[in-house]
């Protein structure tokens, strides 16, 4: 059987080699739809990948809020279950905001698998300097934890998460709530609470202009200086959540809610909007990128085509001396795979030195020199090299069908 596949195969390098031309044409098709297809794939995916570690680093995997996805019903709702009333007017009774028993749900976080929880408080409060006012909501944490959980450290320009500790009264805000102020580094600041509290903070840190992923209008306190300055001492209103797999969120988060009823929400339920547009522009960016290596493969269909108009009467000589179908099909298609081949090879050489190129190039982004995210996993290589087999075996076993068809009597004889 190798002997016979060995002669097929001589068979078919004979006829390409006949049409150098258009076998030079058909396999720098294939090599440009394959190169460029790595070019665009890699940008998009890496662009994705990039925005998706974005959205996991940019807070904590899980977030457990002091909401209730059901609220309790009403005393009369419960005492006359199932009854024909209607409860209007009444008086809603107030309750302080905050997780209740949160030390318990904090305990059952940390003795999860490799996840850490962050309390914390937040809440509004006014900044006044100079005459003038700004809206502020304040975060009080835990430094030593919360650098565990969230990337804040990252979003610094100046200062450290940790100098919350050192400093009494310290905060950090954002860049332009200080220019807004007229605020620099360690100047000190009035701040004003809901309840009425005041006193003055210290600035100890400022985020970087442009993050998306804070507000300009949010800060930084110590944890027990929120409590303290909101007036709600022992009180926590958020956890973070930080695991060791960032898509294992979706199911401890609802395993959490379902245990506290709290609302429990994963980076995945935050960005739900985000993650779906991301496959929306991965099908446009596929089906691109595919129409591109399909019109590549019109390039072997041509070759293999003309080859087969061309050796008619070999194909009916073929046949007469004792040739299957199936070995004139192989034949054939045995072309349009070594055109396939030769240029999947020379289009990963060209795909290689397009990432190479692109990614050598900077961008100004953000103030910072960035460079484009690319994904240059073996993944898109052999998303590349199987779609290319495929368009190529398909656009040759078309002709190669004709080939097999060829009736040998009516060759011979001369018929058209």
């Amino acid at each position: 059987m190798s002997g016979q596949l060995r002669l097929l195969a001589s068979i078919a390098a004979r006829h390409l080699a006949g049409r150098r031309r258009q076998t030079l044409v058909a396999v720098s098709g294939v090599t440009v739809g394959v190169g460029f297809f790595l070019a665009v794939s890699a940008m998009m995916i890496g662009s994705q990948n990039d925005f998706i570690k974005t959205l996991i680093d940019a807070a904590p995997h899980i977030i457990i809020s002091d909401e209730l996805r059901s609220p309790p019903p009403q005393p009369g709702v419960r005492v006359y279950k199932g009854a024909a009333i209607d409860l209007r007017h009444y008086r809603v009774r107030n309750e302080v905001r905050g997780l209740k028993g949160w030390p318990e749900i904090l305990r059952t976080v940390n003795a999860l698998p490799g996840a850490v929880g962050s309390p914390s408080l937040t809440g509004a409060i006014t900044l006044r300097s100079g005459g003038r006012e700004e809206a502020l909501t304040i975060v009080g944490v835990d430094p030593a934890v919360e650098e565990r959980v969230s990337n804040i450290h990252d979003k610094l320009r100046t200062g450290r998460l940790r100098d919350l500790e050192s400093t009494q009264g310290g905060i950090i805000i954002g860049e332009e709530m200080a220019q807004r102020l007229g605020l620099a580094m360690g100047d000190v600041v009035g701040a004003t609470s809901a309840s009425g509290n005041s006193r003055s903070l210290r600035i100890v840190g400022l985020f970087k202009r442009g993050q998306t992923q804070l507000s300009s209008a949010l800060g930084y306190v110590l944890l027990r200086e929120a409590q303290s300055l909101l007036g709600r001492p022992f009180i926590i209103n958020r956890i973070g959540v930080h695991l060791d797999d960032p898509y294992d969120a979706q199911p401890v988060s609802r395993r959490l809610e379902a245990r506290f009823a709290y609302k429990a929400q994963s980076w995945e339920d935050r960005s739900a909007d985000l993650l779906s547009l991301l496959v929306t522009r991965n099908v446009i960016m596929y089906s691109v990128v595919s129409a591109i290596l399909l019109v590549a493969s019109f390039g072997i269909y041509t070759v293999v085509s003309n080859s087969v108009s061309d050796k008619r009467r070999d194909i009916a000589i073929m046949r007469s001396i004792g040739f299957s179908e199936r070995d004139l099909q192989l034949i054939f298609i045995l072309e349009g795979l070594a055109l396939a081949l030769v240029g999947i090879l020379a289009g990963w050489l060209l795909g290689y030195g397009l990432l190479a190129i692109l990614g050598s190039l900077h961008f100004p982004i953000g103030g910072d020199n960035e460079r484009l995210p690319l994904d240059r996993s073996a993944r898109q290589y052999a998303i590349a090299a199987g779609a290319s087999l495929f368009s190529g075996v398909i656009a040759a076993w078309l002709p190669a069908r004709k080939a097999a068809r060829v009736d040998p009597v009516d060759i011979l004889r001369g018929a058209v």
